[in-house]
């Protein structure tokens, strides 16, 4: 599958621009090995990553969260337990499992 369809997009949509202190975390993000550190949001870690959180409806573009804050209910993502919680408000966790589709999530 492209890297398009997977929801990646490229690097840089996100860049870190100061270092953070906090331990280093691993997750994983619709089945693939990623880094974080303590305290990031799970939108912060997708978007560091080259990740689209989903793609619009009418063209299929990937698309980030809208707001960044917990208002628009554009940044939905499913934890590997089916939990659905917000990208942008949620921080990541060790060892977690995100999938931005749900569909490939096996939770709908």
């Amino acid at each position: 599958m492209s890297d398009e369809a997977l929801g990646r997009v490229s690097k840089g949509q996100f860049v870190r621009v100061a270092t953070r202190r906090g331990a280093s975390l691993r997750l994983t993000v619709d089945g693939d090995p990623v880094e974080a550190v303590e305290g990031d949001s799970l939108l912060a870690v997708l978007m560091l990553n080259g990740r689209a959180v989903r793609h619009l409806e009418f063209g299929g573009e990937p698309r980030a969260g809208f707001c960044l804050m917990g208002a628009c209910q554009d940044c939905w993502v499913w934890l590997g337990d089916g939990e659905r919680v917000r990208a942008c408000t949620t921080l990541v966790a060790d060892g977690i499992t995100v999938w931005t589709d749900p569909r490939r999530s096996g939770h709908v």
